[in-house]
Order: structure tokens, then sequence, then C-alpha cells
């Protein structure tokens, strides 16, 4: 194996941003698209179908998202897009505090473009209300299931502390190489179809924090839990797993690391040049 380098700051944040885009866009999106959708009934065709993807299809998206982004730009950032998930493998150590800030703000900023292109779509149907319906989390009134406020915050720190147990597994020298972005995104397709009556899922900060301002509804209000319950469960994943599993890999970071030949092209060889084929 060649030389291994983190990529640039800038870069890493970039894939933080593109990633948690993905992941809202991807996610909210399937809800507020295509998890209720009839068809439009042809004359005399009878009653409208309904082909929506339900709660299972949403729950997929979302996982997909994540396996979809992990692939794609995990080895540039380490595939974090999750502000909980930041600070969960930064209590864990294996994440450098002082780029925390930074992750944080690219994640939510990426979650904010995907949530403002979300409200220009939905706009585009006549008829289609977007206050409300904008696939935000919330509790008591504004919970799918009508849970309570405990109810959702005991959710979410569960939820996502196992979330951030799975990350820390699956990330390991000992695990399979090349599936942990299976295990993750799938991960996150069971808390979805666990969790999406009970609060419409969050265990992302920069998810909840996307939608909720223009979703309105009471759904600004609420974002403090679905701040405080992520980064409450996270914090306790990062600070048990080592004790909990006995795998202590303090020294391996989970950020990104490229080979030094797919950043640096070699002398003498010119980028630009065609292609040729064998």
């Amino acid at each position: 194996m060649g030389a291994m380098l983190i990529p640039e700051m800038s870069k890493r944040l970039l894939a933080e941003f593109v990633g948690t885009f993905w992941l809202v866009f991807g996610g909210c999106g399937s809800a507020i698209f295509a998890a209720g959708f009839l068809s439009t009934p042809t004359l005399g065709s009878g009653a409208p179908v309904h082909l929506g993807i339900g709660f299972v299809g949403v729950a997929l998206a979302f996982g997909l998202t994540v396996v979809t982004m992990a692939y794609a730009v995990g080895h540039v950032s380490g595939a974090h897009f999750n502000p909980a998930v930041t600070i969960g493998i930064a209590v864990a150590k294996r994440f450098e505090w002082k780029d925390v800030p930074l992750y944080v703000v690219a994640q939510v900023l990426g979650g904010l473009a995907a949530g403002g292109a979300l409200w220009a779509i939905a706009r585009g149907r006549d008829g289609f209300v977007v206050t409300g319906n904008l696939a935000a989390n919330g509790f008591a009134d504004n919970s799918p299931g009508g849970y309570s406020m405990f109810a959702v915050l005991c959710a979410e720190v569960l939820l996502t502390m196992f979330f951030v147990y799975v990350i820390l597994g699956v990330t390991r020298e000992s695990a399979p190489t090349g599936f942990a972005p299976l295990a993750i995104g799938l991960c996150l397709t069971l808390i979805h179809l666990i969790s999406i009556p009970i609060s419409n899922t969050s265990v992302n900060p920069a998810r909840s924090t996307a939608v909720a301002f223009f979703n309105g509804d009471g759904a600004p209000g609420q974002l403090w839990l679905f701040w405080l319950a992520p980064v409450i469960g996270a914090a306790i994943a990062g600070a048990t797993f080592h004790l909990i599993t006995g795998v202590d890999r303090r020294d391996r970071d989970i950020t990104g690391q490229v080979r030094v030949e797919d950043v640096v092209v070699p002398d003498g060889v010119d980028p630009d040049a065609p292609r040729t084929t064998v």
C-alpha cells in the first residue's frame, strides 16, 4: 500500500457539506415527496392506487444516502455527515477536538442548503402546503405518533448512542475492509424503522436543523431537543465504547485518508492526455 495522507481541511469540509446535503435531500426528500403518493386515475380506471414508499422506503432512503456518500467521499472526510457523530468520536478520542467546530458548521450548512432545495421544490406543486409538511422532527403534538417530550428524548439518546457504537466498531482496523459504509447505512435504516413514528427520526442535529425553519409549525421551538439528545447519546457511546468492547483505537482517527498517488500526478505524466485502453 502506498503512503497515505489526510486531505486538506477545505476538501474535508466540502465533503461533509456535500454528504450532509445528500443525506437531508435524499432522506427528507423521500419522506416529503414519495412516502405517500396516490396515482392519478385515468377515465374509467377506478380509484387511485397508493404508490408511495411508506416508512420502510423512507428508512431505506436515509440508509442509502449514508452508504452512497460514505463510499463516494468517506475517504476524504471520514463521512461523519452528523454533528453528533463528530462529537461522539471526538469524545472517543478518534477525532481531533480542534476540527469539530469546522465539521459541525459544514454539516449544518450542507443540511440547510438541502432544506432550502426541498422547500423550493415542494412549493412547485399546486396545493402542497409547505408549513408542517417538510419532514421536521418533533415531540408531543409534532410527533407523528403523539409521543411525549420525555419519550422522544429517551429514544433519540438511545438510538444515537447505538449508532455511534456501530460507527466506532466497524471503523476499527480489524473490521472487514470496505464494509463499514454498509453497516453504518443499515444501522441508520434500522434506527428509522424504529423511530419514524416517535420523532420522525433525527439522531442528527444537522438533519433536524435543515428543515425545521422551512417547516415552521412549532419545529424551530423544539429543535433544542434534537441537538441535546443526539449529542448526549453520541457522547455516552464515545466515552464507553472502549470500556464495553475492550477495543481501544484512540490512535486511529476517523478522518479521511487518501493515497499520495491519487492526489499527486507522477512526474512525466500528462493528466490531460487522451486515455489509452488495453
